[in-house]
C-alpha cells in the first residue's frame, strides 16, 4: 500500500460513527444542498448496523447518488468509507476533502487496482463500513437496472465474513441522469434509498479463490440488490442482466458517446 496517501485504518470513532473532522467538514457542506434538490425517503434503516465492521452495497445510477448514499448512511449513525476513482482525488478541493474525509484512491482497469482489496480488508478489520458499488461504474443498461457486476465484493465478503447489507436507490437519475452535465434542480425530486436485511454467505466461506464460488456470490449480491430496486419502483427487472463484458460499450467512462 502507497504511504505517501496518509491512509489511516484507525478504529472510527465519533458521532456518525467513523467521521473525520474533513467529513464533518464535507458534509456540512453538501447535506443542506442535498437537502435543497431531493426529498429523501429512507426505508429499512434498521438492517444498517449501529456499529462494528460492515458493507453497505448499493446500485450505481448517477454521478449524485454516492452524496446521496453518503447522507443515507450518515443520517443513520454510519460515516462510510469507500474506493473511489482516482481521478476524483486529483481535484483542487474535492480531492483534499475525500482523503482526509478517509477515503481511498483507486486506479481502475490497472495492474493496481487489485490493491484496492488489501485496502477494503484493512478499514474492516479496522471496525468501519464499507460503502461499496458492486458493479464498479454506472449501469449500463438503458433503463438503469443492475447490471452483472464485478467479483470483488464477493471476495471481500468471503475473505472478511462482516455483514453484507444490500441496498437499493432511485431517484438520482432524475437530478443527474447519467454522464449528463445538465443537473435537475428544481422541484425537488423524491429520492428512495432503502436498505435490506444482512446476506449470508457462509455457504462460500473458504472459496474467494474459486471463480465459481465467486461468481455465484457475486450474482446472489445482485439479485439482493435488483429485488429491492423492484419493490422500490414498483416493476419487475429484465430476465437477461445486462453483461458489460458482452457488449462493445466502454468497460469505464460514457457508454453513451458513439461506439466507433
Amino acid at each position: 500500500m502507497s504511504t505517501d496517501l496518509k491512509i489511516s485504518y484507525a478504529p472510527p470513532s465519533g458521532k456518525p460513527l467513523g467521521v473525520t473532522s474533513w467529513f464533518r467538514f464535507g458534509a456540512d457542506l453538501v447535506r443542506p444542498l442535498l437537502n435543497l434538490i431531493a426529498k429523501r425517503d429512507w426505508r429499512g434503516v434498521e438492517n444498517l448496523p449501529k456499529s462494528g465492521a460492515a458493507i453497505a452495497v448499493c446500485n450505481h445510477i448517477s454521478y449524485v447518488d454516492p452524496l446521496l448514499f453518503t447522507h443515507f448512511l450518515y443520517d443513520n449513525g454510519r460515516a462510510p468509507r469507500y474506493l473511489g476513482k482516482a481521478s476524483l482525488f486529483k481535484l483542487p478541493i474535492i480531492g483534499r476533502v475525500l482523503l482526509g474525509a478517509g477515503q481511498i484512491p483507486v486506479e481502475r482497469e490497472t495492474s493496481v487496482a487489485s490493491d484496492a482489496l488489501q485496502h477494503a480488508i484493512a478499514f474492516l478489520k479496522a471496525g468501519h463500513l464499507l460503502g461499496v458499488y458492486p458493479e464498479g461504474t454506472l449501469t449500463r443498461d438503458a433503463n438503469y437496472w443492475p447490471m452483472k457486476a464485478k467479483t470483488g465484493i464477493a471476495r471481500l465478503a468471503i475473505l472478511t465474513q462482516v455483514p453484507v447489507i444490500p441496498c437499493a436507490q432511485w431517484g438520482a437519475q432524475k437530478i443527474l441522469p447519467a454522464y449528463s452535465k445538465k443537473p435537475k434542480l428544481f422541484p425537488r425530486t423524491k429520492v428512495i434509498i432503502q436498505a435490506g436485511t444482512p446476506l449470508d454467505f457462509s455457504k462460500w466461506y473458504g472459496k474467494a479463490e474459486d471463480p465459481v464460488a465467486v461468481e455465484e456470490a457475486t450474482a446472489y449480491v445482485m439479485s439482493a440488490i435488483t429485488k429491492l430496486l423492484e419493490d422500490i419502483r414498483g416493476e419487475k427487472a429484465p430476465f437477461e442482466v445486462f453483461d458489460p463484458k458482452k457488449s462493445a460499450l466502454p468497460r469505464t467512462g460514457n457508454f453513451k458517446k458513439e461506439v466507433k
